[in-house]
């Protein structure tokens, strides 16, 4: 068996619950306890039914399987997307980016970091890692998750939903302008109102 196959939680042909079913042949899944492959299989059905004890415990049995396996980057993603699950941001954060250190060719490393910055509101800094996904894709499900989050991030953008860079004071000088004139509008009516 080569080191590439050993090493991957989710292979390019196989969706997250089929590279994490009991027979799998990876390294990284053979490191985390049987009771947590399904936790972990039920993170990626639905993170909302996991409850707060389980959390926990996932958590607590990736961070052991990550301290076996420390240059298993496919597994640092898995810890990561527990940790994001469980509303630690800033330690998913520096596993995932462990995660793409490791691997910097790794779909699911950048796909999933991009998500967490989405999910922060730094859309540059997600539309890097997006972009880096879908030019990582192998197949056409991989292409497709890569372009639905982009397409997420061009709207959150459009919006004004980001948080990342400088902003020139020029813009909320324009909004400032917007509200005063349109106050200054309803002051004028309220005056007329009462005149008549």
């Amino acid at each position: 068996m080569n080191n590439t196959t050993e090493t991957n939680i989710v292979p390019a042909n196989q969706g997250p619950a089929e590279s994490l079913s009991a027979s799998a042949p990876s390294l990284s899944l053979a490191a985390i306890p049987v009771q947590s492959q399904e936790l972990v299989l039920r993170m990626f059905a639905n993170p909302s039914v996991l409850a707060k004890e389980e959390r926990a415990d996932l958590v607590q049995q990736l961070r052991e399987c990550v301290a076996q396996h420390p240059d298993v980057s496919d597994l640092r993603v898995v810890y990561g997307m527990a940790l994001c699950v469980n509303l630690d941001a800033h330690a998913a954060m520096e596993e995932l980016g462990e995660a793409v250190a490791l691997d910097p060719n790794s779909y699911i490393a950048h796909l999933k970091m991009g998500e967490l910055w989405m999910r922060l509101r730094v859309c540059t800094k997600a539309k890097e890692h997006t972009h880096q996904a879908a030019m990582l894709a192998k197949n056409l499900a991989q292409a497709e998750m890569a372009r639905r989050q982009a397409a997420t991030l061009r709207t959150m953008m459009r919006e004004g939903v980001d948080r990342s860079g400088y902003r020139t004071p020029w813009l909320s000088l324009g909004r400032l302008r917007r509200l005063w004139s349109r106050n200054r509008g309803e002051s004028e009516a309220l005056a007329t109102v009462d005149i008549s």
